[in-house]
């Protein structure tokens, strides 16, 4: 795969709490050039990424109840929507950690339907946090955002004690319809473990190495 068609699955990502104006702008700038699919920002930074980015090449996500996921469904539904009115083209919001953990799949699909109904038709990705997660979990996490009518489920925050692997993106593409997608994230700092994530079933990636990455370099970033 050639570095223009590889950007295309790339969400160039900055969620550092300390990101600020002038590090918008230069992913902005960057993701221009490379031709990523998007950039993946904190909340705060959608409307100035999207005055940034005038053109539609490069779509903006943001992230909702992100890293932990246990905010109020009414809070998640809200921050969504009003994400929305700020420019987001996407959502990726944090599955509620705790309820899947006690087995509580109904309330976990109705945290994922209230976001997805308070933003349609926007695509919404749901974090599954899948280095937490059995296999038996990440199944039914899967089963919830789809019955939930979300977009993609992804893998990782990329603030937890572990990120992508292929066995997950795997399992997650095989417990989903094909109406479905998968995102891999965290982690990916190469283009051999992009690439890796493609072949296992990811249709898109998260990393804030994404210009390394086409340029077949490697860098220590976290996300």
């Amino acid at each position: 795969m050639d570095a223009k068609n590889l950007a295309k699955y790339i969400d160039n990502t900055s969620l550092s709490p300390q990101l600020t104006r002038q590090g918008v702008l230069e992913i902005c700038r960057e993701s221009e050039a490379s031709g990523f699919y998007a950039v993946c920002l904190p909340p705060c930074w959608v409307g100035l990424a999207k005055e940034n980015l005038p053109h539609g090449r490069v779509k903006v996500v943001t992230v909702i109840s992100f890293p932990h996921g246990n905010d109020l469904t009414t809070s998640k539904a809200l921050a969504a929507q009003e994400a929305k009115h700020a420019g987001a083209d996407e959502i990726d919001m944090v599955m509620n950690l705790g309820w899947a953990e006690e087995g509580n799949w109904v309330a976990v699909e109705n945290d994922i339907a209230q976001v997805v109904n308070a933003v349609k038709p926007t695509p919404v990705k749901v974090i599954l946090e899948t280095c937490l997660l059995s296999q038996d979990q990440i199944k039914k996490a899967c089963h919830a955002a789809a019955q939930a009518g979300a977009k993609f489920v992804k893998t990782s925050t990329g603030f937890s004690k572990g990120g992508a692997s292929m066995d997950a993106v795997r399992l997650m593409k095989a417990s989903i319809p094909p109406t479905m997608e998968v995102k891999a994230s965290g982690g990916i700092r190469d283009l051999p473990t992009a690439l890796a994530m493609i072949e296992a079933g990811a249709t898109r990636l998260g990393t804030s190495s994404g210009t390394a990455i086409i340029s077949g370099k490697s860098t220590s970033s976290a996300y």
